[in-house]
């Protein structure tokens, strides 16, 4: 009997498919990221995920495929992006490609496929790669303008780190176009450290992330697959036996089923893949075992190459193979296993001494034409088939080609691997130095730069310490300095002190005036500033400034202008530091470096903020964004502008806009110091509204209750702010006293402009509310808190708003905020000073004043500054209706059956809580005999005739509220 070995008939897998099409649908309504499917070797992903893909291209859908290989785990990076870009230049033009993206910003995808042309030059290694992937995503969005969009990424658990980061990356981002991903793993592959798990974990708590796991065929199903490979319908027992030595894998069957009438089992699997292959002419034979060495898909050219045989003799040998589809015709004149079990089958035949052999011929055939392998692959491929062949030799030398290769791609954590393989092979090859033309240090070096640029600190720190294990500080300071520097950035990153010991050694190693010193000067300048010792930190600056220009640096220059600005922000001077600031803007303009202009724009807008003029702030920020997103730079740079426009919003009482500002920018996956940044304005605004649950998450994950020893000056003021407030929300005056007590005593707001005096002036409301618990206490804090103003500087109408504040002086300070615009701090002034006038005996003042705080409030949605101006009202016996008419109206309204006036229900209340005449009174701003008169009233209207039984009556009839 002839049969095909695959069913042309698609199998089973209705709700996997409609569940795939539910996601696609889904994904036009831009409802949903991406897709799982996970299923052991053999059960069919690709068959399914093909019919997905026909049926979507049959929808319009533009779909795009790429694959991971086997040597992507050897340093292969971004291979199914790039697979994917080839398909889509091939399908239109490199040029029409470019032309989706920001002017220039093609030539950054040039590092994955060279029909882009030269990659840039730009050398800004630590933001590289996050602009790498937001012009990935960038180009799929607008892909998708066009129509929507799948893209099929396939056996991702052979994915390298790089490729797993930008999955991850899109799959948080891809919520706002019709874009589809999805991806295969085999899922029985994933052991317990399997680099994928986490991954999956991740994309599992992705919102509109859909997992799917498919299951083996069915005895029916197995039917149906049988009957399609046959071309008649199978006998019962037949297809009863096959089923039951498959295991209901499709892949099985169809190797059972090629393996003839009787469906003989081998003894493994190993040997039922084979059973195929052996029946293949012994040279068709010998071709595929060559084949296999070469990976799961081999070009025509390349193979006759390593096989010494010509086109005519590849393709007889060949043809049996194609035939028996145990290899299938690819795109681009290759080759490829029809699955990767057979790959690896055949490739576990070949015997020691011919698998190195074999690998050996590739790598020299690939070194001799590049061009046998597709563009970009062939430095790896070449590293990759030396190590296979146990050449210590050219797997040293491959490997160091390889990874200055992966570099230039941004892929840095590949880089690292090849960087280890040529540690590892060091010893093994005794002239390696000359080979490669480096020290062994050197490797340190790159090795280190990579894993900091990575983010993988723990890595970069070991490749430091044995780099400066190996150096001299006499013969080589520039080198040991520039790993002080590195080291100290590790160590910042990861929390931990040493960092400026290490900066002002690394500064003490290079006194002359080198690139070498502007790069110490320039970190430790910088760490100076943020750490309060700003005076010091100005003058290292100004002195790499002076370098810089000498050198005629001119970004470098811009760069160290931007710092210069951070340390007049730090000292108070933000009319200088928006001039400097300006100075920088205009170099990167006509430098034309958009890192520089992104930088300046988002200094400014804080420091615009900080003077008070937040609407002009708003108004820049926008600015900025949007050059942001058309230089292709939103995710990195962008992400910090909207941040800064967040709280310039927040400012303003437009709490709903900052809020959806921060929760997009949250989306972009910006990095954890950003997401702190974005979490202190939600925090902010929570406690502002009363939001206690929300209110403690933030505070939990920004370190807020317990501080972090790597936290900024900028962080510590404003973690010390909202903890302050998060007290006063909750009625605990005393643990805010503690708090501010330690604010004192570490010298938080030490000299600092809008931040320190934004705490000084809370730190007065804590003040004002702890008093009546513990005066001495609060005494002793208010000297404090003055002497430390005594010293404070800064500029502009915030900074005096809030000293006002700080001064007690709340109707100047209400006037303040009014003329900036600024409703929430208003409010709060205003109430300040209505109980100040209250207090004063001025109840109709502080009406006035209650009145104009209460709708602003009220606006705001700030529950818990609403709840205090009526209580005052009501203490002070204010109606807070703008009506005249409501307002007289109300005073007489009987308040539930018992009659009383509002002022007689709150005289009530505090006779149940308790007070005598006196402190009621005192509580409401009236005489004690006009509380006596009031509670004569109140007696007869309850009919009761003691204190107690109106209490109790009070209860009974719910008049207490």
């Amino acid at each position: 009997m002839t049969h095909r070995a695959v069913s042309p008939v698609f199998v089973g897998r209705e709700a996997e498919l409609e569940t795939l099409k539910e996601a696609f649908d889904q994904a036009r309504k831009q409802a949903t990221a991406a897709v799982l499917l996970g299923g052991e070797a053999g059960v069919g992903k690709t068959r399914l995920i093909g019919s997905f893909a026909e049926q979507a291209g049959q929808q319009d859908a533009h779909v795009l495929v790429g694959g991971c290989v086997e040597l992507s785990a050897e340093g292969l990076a971004y291979a199914p992006f790039t697979a994917a870009l080839r398909q889509l230049v091939r399908e239109t033009s490199a040029a029409e490609v470019a032309a989706l993206l920001p002017d220039g910003a093609a030539r950054d995808l040039a590092r994955l496929l060279p029909e882009f042309g030269e990659p840039s030059g730009d050398g800004e290694t630590e933001t590289a790669r996050a602009r790498l992937f937001e012009l990935i995503l960038m180009l799929l969005e607008r892909l998708a303008e066009r129509r929507p969009v799948v893209l099929v990424i396939e056996d991702v658990h052979w994915a390298d780190r790089s490729s797993r980061d930008l999955i991850a990356f899109l799959s948080r981002n891809l919520r706002t176009s019709p874009v589809l991903m999805v991806m295969t793993y085999r899922s029985d592959e994933l052991h317990r450290t399997h680099p994928l798990r986490p991954v999956l974990a991740e994309l599992g708590r992705v919102e509109g992330v859909v997992r799917i796991e498919l299951p083996r065929f069915t005895q029916d199903e197995v039917a149906a697959q049988m009957a399609g490979i046959l071309g008649v319908t199978p006998e019962f027992t037949k297809v009863d036996t096959v089923f039951a030595r498959s295991g209901g894998v499709p892949l099985f069957v169809e190797a059972l089923l090629d393996s003839g009438d009787d469906c003989t089992v081998p003894d493994s699997l190993h040997d039922l893949i084979l059973g195929s292959i052996e029946r293949l002419p012994e040279e068709t034979q010998r071709v595929l075992r060559t084949a296999a060495a070469g990976g799961i898909r081999v070009g025509h050219a390349l193979l006759a190459s390593v096989s010494v045989l010509s086109d005519t003799e590849l393709e007889d040998a060949l043809r049996p193979a194609i035939a028996a589809n145990v290899l299938q015709v690819a795109d681009g004149g290759a080759y490829a296993f029809r699955h990767a079990l057979i790959r690896e089958a055949v490739h576990d035949e070949l015997l020691p001494g011919e698998h190195a052999r074999m690998h050996a011929r590739y790598a020299e055939e690939i070194e001799q034409d590049r061009s046998l392998v597709p563009p970009g692959r062939a430095a790896i491929e070449i590293a990759h088939h030396w190590y296979a062949a146990r050449n210590d030799q050219w797997a040293l030398t491959s490997a160091w080609d390889a990874a200055g290769k992966a570099a230039r791609s941004f892929a840095y954590t590949e880089q690292i691997q090849l960087l280890e393989r040529v540690l590892t092979l060091w010893d093994k090859v005794p002239d390696a130095a000359e080979r490669i033309d480096v020290d062994h240090v050197t490797i340190l070096e790159r090795a280190s730069e990579a894993a900091y640029v990575s983010g993988d600190m723990d890595r970069g720190l070991k490749f430091v310490r044995a780099a400066l294990s190996e150096l001299d500080e006499e013969t080589a300071p520039e080198r040991v300095a520039e790993l002080l520097v590195r080291r100290a950035n590790i160590n910042s990153q990861k929390g931990k002190t040493g960092s400026l010991d290490d900066l002002r050694r690394a500064e003490r190693l290079v006194p002359l005036p080198t690139e070498a010193r502007v790069n110490v000067l320039t970190r430790l300048g910088t760490m100076l500033m943020l750490t309060e010792q700003t005076i010091e930190g100005t003058t290292f600056t100004e002195e790499a400034l002076r370098i810089a220009r000498q050198m005629g640096d001119e970004r470098l220059e811009a760069d160290l202008l931007l710092n210069l600005a951070l340390g007049h922000s730090v000292s108070g001077a933000l009319d200088r530091t928006v001039e400097t600031n300006d100075h920088a803007l205009r170099m990167g303009r006509r430098l034309s470096s958009p890192r520089i202009v992104l930088r300046a724009l988002a200094n400014n807008v804080d420091a615009l903020d900080k003077l008070g003029r937040s609407e002009e702030a708003v108004e820049l920020a926008a600015e900025g964004e949007k050059l942001a997103r058309q230089y292709g730079r939103y995710r990195h740079q962008g992400v910090f502008i909207a941040n800064n426009r967040a709280e310039a919003l927040t400012s303003l009482g437009r709490w709903d806009e900052a809020i959806e500002v921060v929760e997009h920018a949250m989306r972009m996956g910006s990095t954890l110091r950003n997401r702190w940044h974005m979490l202190r304005v939600k925090a902010e605004i929570a406690i502002g509204r009363g939001e206690e649950d929300l209110a403690r998450e933030f505070l939990t994950e920004i370190g807020a209750f317990a501080p972090r020893s790597d936290e900024t000056a900028q962080e510590q003021a404003n973690n010390a702010f909202l903890l302050l407030t998060w007290h006063l929300l909750r009625g605990e005056p005393l643990k805010a006293v503690e708090v501010a007590e330690k604010i004192l005593a570490d010298s938080v707001p030490a000299k600092k402009d809008t931040l320190g005096w934004r705490l000084l002036a809370t730190m007065r409301l804590v003040c004002d509310a702890a008093a009546p618990v513990d005066a001495v206490r609060v005494s002793t804090l208010r000297a404090g808190a003055e002497e430390l103003a005594a010293d404070m500087r800064g500029n502009g109408a915030a900074c005096e708003a809030y000293r006002l504040v700080h001064q007690g002086d709340f109707d100047a300070a209400a006037q303040a905020w009014r003329q900036l615009g600024r409703p929430y701090v208003q409010a709060e002034a205003l109430l300040h000073a209505a109980a100040g006038s209250a207090g004063a005996g001025d109840r109709e003042g502080a009406a006035d004043r209650l009145r104009e705080a209460h709708p602003v409030a009220m606006s705001l949605r700030a529950t818990p500054l609403v709840t205090r101006i009526e209580t005052l009202a009501r203490r002070v016996g204010t109606p807070l209706d703008d009506d005249p008419v409501r307002q007289a109206a109300a005073s007489a309204q009987p308040v539930a059956s018992a009659t009383l006036t509002r002022r007689e229900l709150e005289v009530l209340r505090l006779v149940a809580a308790g007070r005598g005449n006196r402190d009621i009174a005192a509580e409401l701003f009236i005489s004690a005999k006009t509380v006596s008169v009031h509670v004569s009233n109140i007696l007869p209207k309850l009919g009761v005739s003691t204190r107690a039984e109106a209490a109790a009556a009070a209860h009974r009839l719910s008049l207490l509220g």
